[in-house]
């Protein structure tokens, strides 16, 4: 993909963002999101109370730390992992996404396929832990050779890319058709995920990247299937 078609892509997707389908994708998956964290504080704190504390009954200080040492554990932990969670849960939505892009800008091409409740949740899954691994790989080499902005994009360009073509194109293509598509075009996709890779590091606006992924790889994957024929 050119750049002007990739700075196309992006401006597509942007006018989008903020559509009540968008929207309402972005409010289920943050809702999913803070049920999930509810219900594992509540359990965290039942299980301190029904073991932990008995056993600290004696001790006043020590238990008073280790409650406030866990509740701001589980706090700092939440703020970390809620971009990443509400994406797993944001990707098992994206065919709605995917459906209102179609519909608005490709009216007159054949809509893709649902995937499935279990493809989906797949994908979103896989995706989940390729990016911690490659993250982790990522800070790791960063101790060691200070390249961790470098690196940070140029794994998530792939990683993000790789995982979100797929989506847009197992719509329209089988496996193997999808396979071959990103041996093809493996440049157009890697430039697309980096600018996913811009947006899952800036606080706040990550917990659109999904939703900006999944649309702006429908475009992408429109431009290679136009380019494939």
């Amino acid at each position: 993909m050119s750049e002007q078609g990739l700075i196309g892509a992006i401006l597509k997707t942007l006018s989008q963002m903020f559509s009540p389908p968008f929207r309402s994708v972005l409010w289920k998956s943050l809702g999913l999101t803070i049920a999930l964290f509810v219900g594992f504080w509540i359990i965290l704190q039942a299980g301190y109370g029904a073991f932990l504390a008995p056993m600290l009954a004696d001790y006043s200080l020590a238990n008073t730390m280790l409650a406030w040492l866990l509740g701001a554990g589980l706090v700092l932990g939440m703020g970390f992992l809620v971009a990443p969670v509400s994406s797993v849960f944001a990707g098992v939505f994206l065919d709605e996404i995917a459906d209102e892009v179609e519909t608005i800008h490709y009216p007159g091409d054949p809509g893709g396929r649902p995937l499935g409740i279990t493809q989906s949740i797949g994908i979103t899954a896989r995706f989940f832990g390729l990016v911690v691994v490659g993250n982790l790989i990522a800070l790791m080499l960063v101790l060691f050779l200070g390249l961790g902005v470098l690196i940070f994009f140029l794994l998530n360009g792939y990683l993000l890319g790789r995982e979100y073509f797929q989506f847009a194109a197992l719509r329209h293509r089988s496996l193997e058709e999808v396979t071959e598509m990103q041996k093809r075009f493996g440049s157009e996709i890697f430039f697309a995920g980096l600018a996913i890779a811009v947006v899952l590091i800036i606080p706040i606006v990550n917990f659109l990247t999904p939703l900006f992924a999944g649309a702006l790889m429908v475009h992408v994957y429109k431009r290679i299937e136009r380019k494939s024929v």
